[in-house]
């Protein structure tokens, strides 16, 4: 049941009371006088009553008006709020997609064992993540021994750009001797930098950069570097998520580091430096492999130190190190520059494996090999003397399809040359 208010009751009352009255006078008018006075009788409180529901109307569209503006008022703050937490929500799934990310790309860096593969996973990570493709990213390394940058890889929007600080700039140094993140918002307005202290030669086109250093175990390994032409292009929250991926890339750099230092250490002979035995037969399995299924030439060199024993005889087992340690070092400085890998067969015996390289550009290296260890000079017990080789030369497949006979048919190779006088090159 609806219950009234007692002042609304009350002017109810009211109303129906003059109404009742004034239909009274009106019918008393009616019959005492002229209908004609009676008719304007009626007529002013009819205006009367108009005017009043006139005011009224305009009252009530004045608060309406009101009304309307305090909603407006209202819509405009909840247009604000949604819009900000529109901004919110966006920052938010920002912040979600780099986690995302980053969650791959440490997947990726910790998941290769590949010093150089791992660079590339990271650069190419930073460009596309925080530079979204533009500019260029820059990766310096410490040379461990001079302490100094070395460029060692660049990701760049525009090819045709020269990075000629290949040591670095003001900017990397500054890093590099605070040990801290830099962010340059604008290069020309930032006091800490004097431009003209930059080699004209290294000059190019930057207007805000963002460094961070590679570091693990307090050491740093080096730096990435983000440019961009533009001022203003980088900020701060570009730097915290540089920090953030420099911070595990430098532990994952330094362990996959070690990890083939150690692995270098198992496969290298420690006499001469070259590749041990063991990994030349895993070399070969892998490369014969792809050689015969691509049908690609895949070429080795046997190569044996004539009169061997004569040197340990005459000069002792010291002097044949010293010779079988200038050999190998000769051997690996001789095929610098070609895809070639040098091993210590055993005792005075080497192996050259040669990748995509026919039999007849194998035999010529062999032949210049041969030559640059007859000119080659050795130093025993303070005696010049000299050494010559025999080489043996086989290729897969035109000597053989089998992977087994791979390594005997240059060992047969390397005994003709023996047999037939030795300082020799023989091949079927």
């Amino acid at each position: 049941m609806i219950k009234i208010p007692k002042k609304q009751l009350y002017k109810i009352g009211i109303f129906f009371t003059l109404s009742f009255l004034y239909f009274l006078l009106v019918a008393f008018f009616l019959i005492k006088f002229n209908p004609l006075f009676v008719i304007l009788i009626f007529f002013i409180p009819l205006v009367l009553i108009i005017f009043l529901c006139w005011q009224r109307y305009f009252h009530k569209r004045i608060d309406l008006s009101l009304k309307v503006q305090k909603l407006q008022e209202r819509i405009n703050i909840i247009k604000n709020e949604l819009e900000k937490n529109s901004k919110i929500f966006s920052v938010l799934n920002e912040h979600i997609k780099h986690y995302q990310s980053l969650k791959v790309l440490i997947e990726s860096i910790n998941s290769q064992l590949n010093f150089e593969r791992q660079i590339n996973i990271l650069m190419e990570a930073v460009f596309n993540l925080i530079a979204i493709g533009k500019g260029n990213c820059l990766l310096y390394l410490v040379d461990p021994h001079t302490q100094k940058l070395n460029l060692f890889a660049t990701y760049k929007e525009d090819p045709s750009v020269i990075i000629k600080a290949k040591e670095g700039d003001i900017f990397d140094w500054w890093v590099i001797k605070h040990n801290c993140p830099l962010l340059v918002e604008d290069v020309k307005k930032d006091f800490r930098f004097d431009l003209d202290k930059i080699d004209k030669e290294f000059l190019r086109s930057i207007g805000s950069l963002i460094i961070s250093p590679l570091v693990s175990n307090e050491k740093i390994l080096g730096l990435i570097r983000l440019d961009h032409p533009q001022s203003y292009f980088y900020e701060q929250t570009d730097l915290r998520l540089l920090v953030t991926i420099s911070d595990f890339s430098g532990v994952a750099l330094e362990n996959t580091k070690l990890f083939e230092e150690t692995q270098q250490l198992a496969i290298r002979d420690s006499l001469t430096g070259c590749y041990t035995k063991g990994y030349l037969l895993e070399r070969i399995k892998e490369e014969f492999s792809f050689a015969i299924a691509k049908n690609i030439p895949l070429s080795l060199l046997m190569i044996d130190i004539d009169h061997f024993k004569r040197y340990n005889d005459t000069f002792g087992h010291i002097a044949g190190d010293i010779v079988l340690k200038q050999i190998g070092e000769l051997i690996m400085r001789y095929f610098e520059g070609y895809q070639a890998m040098t091993f210590r067969f055993g005792g005075e015996e080497f192996c050259v494996l040669l990748p995509s390289t026919s039999k007849e550009v194998a035999v010529r290296l062999a032949e210049g090999l041969r030559k640059a260890v007859e000119k080659e000079e050795f130093l025993l017990r303070q005696k010049k003397t000299s050494v010559t080789i025999s080489i043996g030369v086989a290729c897969a497949p035109l000597d053989t399809i089998l992977q087994d006979e791979f390594i005997k048919k240059a060992d047969l190779f390397l005994y003709q040359a023996k047999m037939k006088g030795r300082n020799r090159v023989c091949y079927s």
